[in-house]
C-alpha cells in the first residue's frame, strides 16, 4: 500500500526522491521541540498560536519522516502531501493520529485564511497533547530507521 501511495505522489509531482542529510532531519526535530515549547508558553495567552505551533511541530516531524525515507515534497500542497505520505508509511497503527493530524491541517488552514474561525482553549489543549504524542512517536520511529541518531534525545 505505501508503495502505491508513494508512486502516486511521485507520478503526480507532489514528491521527489532526494538524498537528504541527517543534519537536516535533526534540525527539523530540534525545531519541532521548540515549536512545542512555544505552543506551551502561549496556551494561556493565545489559543491560535498554541494550535499553530503544535501543528508546526507535527508538520516538521512529518517532513523528517519523509526526509529519512529519501523524499521531499515539491508542490504547492506540501502540508497535505506530508500528511498523506506519513499515513502511507506509518500504516494502520497510526491511522487515528494521521486523521487528527489532517484535521489539524484543515483547521489551521481555515483560521489562517478566515479570521472569523475561532480556536477554543479545548482545541488548543488537544492540539498540544496530540503534538507532544506525535513528536515522541515520530522520534522513536525515526530512531528505529536510523539508529545512528537517537532522536529521542533531541526534543
Amino acid at each position: 500500500m505505501s508503495e502505491d501511495v508513494i508512486k502516486k505522489l511521485t507520478d503526480s509531482g507532489y514528491i521527489k526522491k532526494e538524498l537528504i542529510g541527517l543534519d537536516q532531519i535533526e534540525k527539523l526535530i530540534r525545531r519541532a521541540s521548540r515549536d512545542i515549547k512555544v505552543a506551551e508558553a502561549n496556551l494561556e495567552i493565545d489559543e491560535e498560536v498554541t494550535y499553530n505551533y503544535a501543528y508546526l511541530a507535527m508538520l516538521r516531524t512529518g517532513r523528517a519522516l519523509m526526509f529519512i525515507k529519501g523524499f521531499r515534497p515539491i508542490d504547492g500542497a506540501q502540508h497535505k502531501t506530508v500528511v498523506e505520505f506519513a499515513g502511507a508509511i506509518l500504516g494502520q497503527k497510526y491511522s487515528r493520529m494521521i486523521k487528527r493530524f489532517d484535521n489539524m491541517r484543515k483547521k489551521r488552514n481555515m483560521f489562517t485564511y478566515e479570521p472569523d474561525i475561532p480556536v477554543s482553549l479545548t482545541e488548543a489543549k488537544d492540539a498540544l497533547r496530540l503534538s507532544r504524542e506525535w513528536v515522541t512517536e515520530m522520534c522513536s520511529y525515526l530512531s528505529t530507521i536510523n539508529p545512528q541518531i537517537n532522536f529521542l534525545n533531541n526534543p
